[in-house]
C-alpha cells in the first residue's frame, strides 16, 4: 500500500517493526483508565520529501476513528492534499474476503495482467530516500514492573531526565503482597533516539524485574 501511495518501489528491510508480544492485559486496562485504546496499524508518510514507514501497536485516543474499528474490519486512512482524507473500510478476515482477494489475483493473471500490479512498470516507479527514524518526534507510554524498595521511582526517573524525557502522566501501582510496583508513564513529545537510549539505559537499572513494556502514542 505505501508503494501504490507514492508510487515508489518496495522498501526492504527499511521499515520500523514491533509486534504485540509484549502487549498485556494490564496494559489493555491501563490505556482503558487513561481513555486510550491499543491498536496494531501500519503507516506510511512523507517527512521532508523522505519515506517513512512503520507497523507497530499504538495508543490512540478511544474516540478516534480508528479506535474503533474492531473485529474483522480493517480500515485505511488516505490524507491527501487538497482532497483531504478518505477512508476505506471493509472486512479483512474470514471466508469471504479471503476468497475474494485469492480470487481476483488469480482472475487477474488468467487475464494476462501480470506485468504491471501496481499500474505501471517497475523502473518508473520512483525510488525514494527513507526517513531516519531516531529524529521522528512522538510521545510514549511505558510501564515497568520494579522491586518495591525505598529508591525506585527516583532511579526511573533521573534515567528520564539523563536523557532529556519529560514526563507528563506518572502512575504507581504498589503490590505488597508479591513485594513488587507497576510503575506506568506517559512522555511528552521526544525524538526516538532519545526513548532508544533510555530503554538500554534501564537495561542496567537493578531495580527493574522484567523488560519495560512500550507502546508508541498516535494522534490520528
Amino acid at each position: 500500500m505505501s508503494a501504490l501511495a507514492f508510487n515508489n518501489k518496495i522498501s526492504r528491510n527499511k521499515c520500523l517493526i514491533n509486534g504485540i508480544e509484549d502487549i498485556e492485559l494490564d496494559d489493555i486496562a491501563i490505556a482503558k483508565k487513561l481513555n486510550y485504546k491499543i491498536k496494531l496499524l501500519g503507516i506510511t508518510e512523507i517527512i521532508n520529501n523522505e519515506l517513512f514507514e512503520r507497523v507497530h501497536p499504538c495508543l490512540v485516543k478511544k474516540d478516534t476513528y480508528i479506535a474503533n474499528i474492531n473485529g474483522v474490519m480493517n480500515a485505511v486512512i488516505l490524507d491527501g492534499n487538497p482532497v483531504g482524507e478518505s477512508v476505506l473500510q471493509g472486512e479483512g478476515a474470514g471466508p469471504g474476503p479471503t476468497s475474494s482477494a485469492l480470487m481476483s489475483d488469480l482472475l487477474s493473471i488468467l487475464r494476462g495482467n501480470i506485468k504491471y500490479p501496481f499500474g505501471v512498470p517497475y523502473n518508473k516507479r520512483k525510488k525514494v530516500s527513507t526517513y531516519n527514524q531516531k529524529m521522528y518526534l512522538n510521545s510514549f507510554y511505558l510501564r515497568f514492573q520494579v522491586k518495591d524498595k525505598p529508591g525506585v521511582l527516583s532511579s526511573i526517573t533521573k534515567a528520564f531526565a539523563k536523557n532529556k524525557i519529560s514526563i507528563k502522566n506518572l502512575i504507581q501501582n504498589p503490590d505488597k503482597k508479591n513485594k513488587k510496583a507497576f510503575i506506568t508513564i506517559i512522555t511528552h513529545e521526544n525524538l526516538e533516539k532519545n526513548y532508544e537510549n533510555l530503554l538500554m539505559n534501564l537495561k542496567r537499572n537493578q531495580f527493574l524485574l522484567k523488560k519495560p513494556t512500550f507502546i508508541r502514542i498516535e494522534k490520528i
